[in-house]
């Protein structure tokens, strides 16, 4: 079990690069999540939704994705309300205190993939969440020391340097443990180091002396890894020379599957940025409104930042505007929510921008989706998309009678009459190369370069796994 001195620490990337180091061996290998929270999900081969994560581990161990990989997944709708999903279907939407009790019922969950996982497989991956060292949590912890001391697995601890303090998060975490985690914690892991390593070697000795464990390797800074992210928004923009277009999307509190434009973040030719809070919204080509969690809360701070009104500046301009998911509800005219399932009952006024509404609706819609495009200008060719929807809105009106896209057979989303507004609830719409061309001429950016964004990602899987290899002792893990 890899877990964490912090958040972000590396648990996602060196689960991944094992999967796949041990998958390359002939190993049957599989990730495992006791209990993640993220709003970046996937649809699973089985209809169920996991973390995105153990999507792209799945990936890297050869695998289609599973609900055993993730069987308890929580989506926050607020700062203090998260969406509870077992086994791949949400079952409620628990505040933190209730859920603190149900964690019980959830822990029989786990072990019950836990042991469906160890029948099947050679070898187990299991990553942890956050830090096993949160002492408020640690009463009933299904995520960390509680599963691992369940299960009788060993623990390795991973650090980031590139945060400050790594022997202050090691040595602090394994003292914050009981005796028995401690002696379950079989060495350490450095992530994300950049310099001379010789320099490093007296902290390392250090280390090891002090705690009686030992280092199993320090991993290597890796510049440019395209790889989804578990969570975190990476919100840093990288300058372009030679961008065609500029393209900017809106990360409002809830923000979901914004892994979704990772493609335009990577695109040699796309100035991509992320408008947070105190950010106006900049002159550009193409605006985008990905996914949420919390629709219509999402949709009053866009309007309390004052993005509505400069969305509709944008569209006057001559601009394009795409949403996805919650994004594409957003557009409409009336937002439904009659159980409260997001918020409070009720229903408020959309953006307006496309003639439909919709209805949010207990059920929520998973299903992993392929077809085409149909956008106007393509005079008749259909660029290849594939993707997953995940939503629990239904929307009708007259915009639907114009699709974006035929997925499966039907139609689905919307483009506006006058072509400037698209709406999908199609989750990878940027995935295929194909379709990100179109989409980017669509928006005005004519002979872009192809970019296959899913060819990257493998290509860097491999890359994460050949650094890893070199940089750990597998004897120390027992994988050599």
């Amino acid at each position: 079990m890899i877990q964490g001195c912090t958040s972000d620490a590396g648990k996602t990337t060196l689960v991944a690069a094992l999967c796949r180091i041990l998958a390359r061996r002939g190993v049957r290998v599989a990730p495992f999540k006791p209990q993640n929270m993220a709003l970046n999900s996937a649809v699973t081969e089985d209809g169920g939704e996991i973390g995105r994560a153990q999507a792209l581990q799945a990936l890297a161990a050869g695998l289609p994705p599973r609900v055993d990989f993730n069987p308890v997944l929580l989506k926050p709708t607020s700062d203090c309300r998260a969406q509870v999903i077992i086994h791949g279907h949400a079952i409620d939407t628990l505040d933190a205190r209730d859920y603190h009790a149900y964690k019980t019922i959830a822990m029989g969950a786990v072990m019950e993939s836990w042991r469906r996982l160890c029948d099947e497989f050679d070898c187990v991956l299991i990553e942890g969440a956050g830090s096993p060292a949160e002492i408020n949590l640690r009463d009933r912890d299904i995520a960390n020391m509680g599963f691992a001391e369940a299960a009788d697995v060993p623990v390795i601890l991973i650090a980031d340097i590139d945060r400050g303090g790594v022997f202050a998060h090691l040595v602090g975490t394994l003292d914050l443990l009981s005796a028995s985690e401690q002696a379950r914690v079989k060495g350490f892991v450095i992530n994300r180091f950049r310099g001379d390593i010789s320099l490093l070697q007296p902290g390392l000795e250090w280390l090891e002396a002090r705690t009686g464990k030992p280092v199993i390797g320090v991993l290597p800074y890796l510049q440019g890894l395209m790889l989804d992210a578990e969570d975190a928004i990476a919100t840093s923009s990288v300058e372009k020379l030679a961008a065609k277009l500029k393209v900017i999307a809106i990360v409002y509190p809830r923000c979901s599957n914004h892994n979704d434009l990772d493609p335009l973040r990577l695109h040699p030719e796309v100035d991509f940025q992320w408008i947070g809070p105190g950010d106006a919204l900049p002159p550009c080509d193409l605006v985008i409104l990905p996914g949420s969690k919390a629709v219509q809360a999402d949709l009053a701070w866009l309007r309390h930042h004052g993005h509505e009104a400069a969305i509709k500046r944008h569209l006057r301009y001559g601009g394009k505007l795409i949403g996805i998911c919650g994004g594409y509800q957003m557009l409409g005219r009336l937002l439904h929510d009659p159980d409260g399932i997001e918020g409070a009952a009720g229903s408020v006024a959309g953006l307006g921008l496309i003639d439909c509404e919709t209805v949010l609706a207990v059920e929520k819609q998973l299903r992993n989706v392929r077809g085409t495009l149909a956008l106007p200008e393509l005079n008749g060719q259909a660029p290849h998309i594939e993707g997953y929807e995940i939503h629990m809105g239904v929307t009708t009106g007259p915009a639907l009678a114009l699709p974006s896209a035929y997925l499966d057979g039907r139609p689905a989303g919307v483009i506006s009459t006058d072509d400037s507004i698209l709406a999908s609830y199609c989750h990878g719409l940027f995935d295929h190369p194909e379709a990100l061309t179109a989409l980017l001429a669509w928006a005005g950016a004519k002979d872009m370069a192809a970019v296959d964004f899913r060819a990257r990602r493998a290509a860097d899987l491999e890359r994460l796994a050949e650094a890893v290899e070199s940089a750990l002792n597998l004897e120390l893990l027992g994988l050599a």
